[in-house]
């Protein structure tokens, strides 16, 4: 019947309409958690982009302030001036020798130059003060440009995951946004479908409880119909055979003997 293709459909319907649901529940689990992930992620680059900024800020202030000071006393020590080794400069300068990675014998020449150098004068014409200055100068400027290439190379790696991720976690927020809109709307499909169902079962529940009386009623009509048939033939069977009766020759003599003479008519009727 129409209705039973109604409900067919309609649980069908439900049916694909619940698995949707179902599907989108764990999509959206799924879009929720690589979100998390994606802002964890970028965080966690975030902290680490700030740390080795701040890492890279203090080394290379201090690179720079080395070199600057190097380059002061290959400046002084060229021009024959050694009065810059009571000053902080020269603190600085005996600071690099002890901690840069200096051979043995250049670091006992420095030795000796910032221990002495003071107040026996200084023979620029050796040149060999000078020398391992100018190469304490360069290595630290290498160091520099390393250090800065690096930190260059990070910013741009850091901003690549930045945009990365930002674009991962705006797309999963979209997603999620998207389907549980979606969600929301089957959600109301499933409310209506199981509606559906329900006034349509109770209808065709009631439509079969019309037919089976309908079916009854028509049942007991036939039946009072055939026993009203059965009267009548039997009534006119009775008149049939009455009829006959009175058309028989015997019966009509003596129905004629039974009704009173003329002459007695004539006498009431006079």
């Amino acid at each position: 019947s129409a209705a039973e293709g109604k409900i067919g459909q309609a649980t069908s319907d439900l049916k694909a309409a619940e698995e949707a649901k179902e599907q989108l529940k764990q999509d959206l689990a799924s879009h929720e958690a690589s979100r998390a992930d994606a802002k964890a992620a970028l965080a966690e680059a975030t902290a680490l982009r700030e740390k080795e900024a701040a890492v890279y800020a203090k080394d290379s202030s201090e690179h720079k302030t080395n070199v600057a000071a190097l380059g002061k006393a290959v400046g002084a020590l060229e021009k024959g001036m050694t009065g810059f080794l009571q000053t902080s400069a020269g603190a600085k300068l005996r600071q690099l020798t002890v901690d840069m990675d200096l051979s043995a014998a250049d670091r006992d020449i420095m030795s000796a130059f910032l221990s002495e150098g003071a107040s026996q004068g200084y023979a620029p014409a050796s040149g060999q003060i000078v020398g391992i200055l100018n190469q304490m100068k360069d290595t630290m400027e290498k160091d520099l440009a390393d250090m800065t290439a690096a930190e260059e190379a990070a910013i741009k790696n850091f901003e690549e995951l930045s945009a990365a991720k930002t674009k991962e976690i705006e797309a999963g927020g979209a997603a999620i946004e998207a389907k549980t809109e979606r969600k929301g709307k089957v959600g109301l499909l499933i409310v209506e479908l199981k509606e559906t169902l329900d006034d349509t079962s109770k209808a065709m529940a009631d439509d079969k409880k019309f037919l089976e009386d309908l079916e009854k009623n028509c049942a007991t009509k036939q039946q009072e119909w055939e026993a009203r048939s059965r009267t009548r033939a039997d009534e006119l069977l009775a008149i049939a055979e009455t009829i006959k009766l009175l058309n028989d020759d015997d019966a009509l003599e003596l129905f004629k003997k039974t009704l009173p003479s003329p002459s007695l008519l004539q006498v009431k009727v006079g």
